[in-house]
């Protein structure tokens, strides 16, 4: 295998929200493609000292604030990279290309119309995914269920699982109509978690609503590729290196690694602790949720550990 090129990366984050991307030099690798601003990390660096160093050297900004975002793993037939990726959420000097390369500021939203170096597909996801992530619990009528959504959007969730005993379209057409009404009111991600054939009658009853899939690890290891179009958001539950390697080969978008911690839901599972979790999160080229026994406290702890963000029931699941 070649040798692995570290590489500092910065997905630069404007006061209106849009990112900065520049196009690479056509002579250059993957050249003619966009990409995110960054380069080489130097013996002896850091990889924070490299992301100040090189956006100064290739877009003129000093960095003021910024935070991980992701690090990915990526193998090219002539070479492999390891992107460390940070959010610049403040910076000073106005941006431009200093060597002549365009740069252009576009809503996140509007990335996948640009084409990237394939090693920046998981940082579009990244940017795209929010910190906090709600699975949906136990409700006593349709009503209730409706008022706890409703409580969590209102809290700043905004990427749902729906996640139901013995789900079925027919009997929850009603609850399932109600949970894309309120997240289309949030402008917020909705995923449900039921098995491959179910959510083709979903999406099949709801043509022009982008619902996206979570598979359990049951469910996962029935299928041997990616059973859902890229069109749709494809998150995936791992509990150890060999499930995030087969979440990996299926395409996954985004995992939900646990337990982290100890948790009321699931008491005889053994926790794997902040160390094994960021361990596992390197292997992963692919955003990743902790969950198990996750509150809103933990998200710093997670972040640090390399995670998106974190996951959960009790948290946000309330009245």
């Amino acid at each position: 295998m070649a040798k692995l090129i570290h590489v500092a990366v910065g997905v630069i984050i404007g006061p209106d929200k849009k990112i900065l991307i520049a196009k690479r030099p056509q002579t250059a690798h993957q050249g003619g493609l966009w990409e995110f601003p960054g380069g080489k990390v130097d013996a002896g660096e850091s990889v924070h000292q490299a992301l100040v160093r090189e956006l100064q050297e290739e877009i003129s900004i000093s960095v003021t604030e910024s935070a991980p975002l992701i690090q990915i793993r990526h193998h090219y037939p002539d070479k492999s990279v390891l992107l460390d990726v940070y959010s610049v959420t403040r910076f000073d000097g106005e941006p431009c290309g200093v060597e002549g390369q365009p740069i252009c500021w576009v809503s996140p939203e509007d990335l996948n119309n640009f084409e990237f170096p394939a090693a920046n597909k998981p940082i579009i996801n990244a940017i795209a995914l929010p910190d906090k992530y709600l699975i949906t619990g136990d409700f006593a009528s349709d009503e209730d269920f409706e008022q706890r959504l409703s409580s969590a959007y209102e809290q700043g969730i905004r990427i749902v699982q729906l996640r139901l005993r013995e789900f079925n379209l027919s009997n929850q057409r009603a609850l399932i109509t109600k949970a894309i009404a309120l997240s289309e009111k949030y402008s917020a991600r909705l995923l449900v978690n039921s098995s491959v054939e179910i959510f083709e009658k979903i999406i099949s009853a709801y043509p022009s609503v982008a619902i996206g899939l979570h598979l359990s690890q049951s469910q996962a290891a029935v299928v041997s590729a990616r059973p859902i179009s890229a069109d749709y958001l494809l998150g995936i539950s791992c509990h150890s290196e060999k499930e995030i390697v087969q979440a990996q080969q299926l395409g996954a978008d985004y995992l939900l690694l646990s337990p982290v911690k100890e948790t009321k839901s699931h008491p005889d599972a053994e926790p794997i602790g902040w160390d094994i979790f960021a361990s596992l999160v390197e292997l992963a080229n692919v955003p990743v949720y902790a969950l198990g026994g996750m509150t809103e406290a933990d998200l710093n702890q997670a972040k640090f550990a390399g995670a998106q963000g974190v996951a959960g029931i009790s948290a946000w699941w309330k009245k």
